[in-house]
């Protein structure tokens, strides 16, 4: 994972003082790109421990649509309850736990209409599921592109999308993603995005018949807080390991027949977790 330790150590040493929505304050650059080979290995990061559990169950939810955290909380993950208390959602007449219309409503149902009781109708678009349709039937298309930004949905949320769009490519038998990312939270976020798509584009390819190319990541503003920055030095001080490997339940057809215990990651061995705290 030198890429990602690249760029940590560019914002580290580059990064300058910006203010943030939050409050906290971070250092910053803009612009970054970086490529994972998915054939060297599957890409969580390896100088700190990342939480797999957590990255499979949320992809899970966003490729179901979900967007209520109960269903993250039964399986034991909190990473969204900072943004799903009774104060954050009642910003927007929702109920604790009701997100709104964040990553899986977009991807799943981008568009819909409104109830009376500002729950969504079943008419949008459901991106995934036309994805799905034109790998198999038209698979050079410069047109498989998900977009998870909704210019009309943005301030309907407490945390708009931060990976807001990815398009994908098939050439030689071989399913690459490249993501752009308006914000980058590099300590904590990015080793999470990270992995999350490189196990979505392993999961298209699997059901579309084809193997897995590369994970572009685009950043836009990628920051690290004030407050991660020893986390982040006490990071680069570590090597990396070698990569894991993701094992997929070879029997799967559908991609949203996918449970946890059809995905397996052999051979993680990180260094130590390291605790930071999140800025909401």
């Amino acid at each position: 994972m030198k890429q990602y330790l690249d760029l940590l150590r560019t914002i580290v040493e580059q990064g300058r003082p910006r203010l943030d929505r939050t409050g906290t304050g971070t250092i910053g650059i803009f612009g970054h790109q970086a490529r994972y080979d998915l054939s060297a290995g599957f890409p969580l990061v390896t100088t700190k421990k990342v939480h797999f559990r957590s990255i499979v169950h949320e992809l899970l939810w966003f490729l179901r649509g979900d967007t209520h955290v109960s269903s993250l909380n039964k399986v034991g993950v909190t990473i969204w309850d900072e943004w799903a208390t009774a104060e954050q959602t009642a910003r927007f007449g929702r109920s604790e736990g009701d997100l709104g219309p964040v990553y899986g409503h977009q991807w799943r149902n981008f568009g819909a209409t409104v109830r009376p009781d500002g729950t969504y109708n079943n008419d949008g678009v459901d991106q995934i599921a036309d994805l799905i349709d034109q790998l198999r039937k038209n698979p050079f298309s410069r047109r498989l592109i998900i977009t998870g930004w909704n210019p009309k949905e943005a301030n309907q949320v407490a945390l708009p999308p931060c990976h807001t769009l990815f398009q994908f490519y098939v050439q030689d038998g071989l399913l690459s993603c490249q993501l752009y990312q308006r914000s980058a939270d590099v300590f904590l976020g990015v080793p999470f995005n990270i992995a999350s798509y490189a196990l979505l584009t392993a999961l298209l390819a699997h059901i579309a018949g084809l193997k897995t190319g590369e994970f572009v990541h685009t950043c836009g503003d990628a920051h690290l807080y004030t407050n991660h920055i020893e986390q982040a030095r006490l990071q680069l001080s570590r090597g990396p390991r070698k990569l894991p490997t993701l094992k997929l339940n070879e029997s799967i057809t559908d991609l949203f027949q996918f449970t946890f215990d059809d995905i397996t990651l052999e051979g993680y061995d990180p260094h130590p977790a390291i605790k930071a705290p999140v800025s909401v």
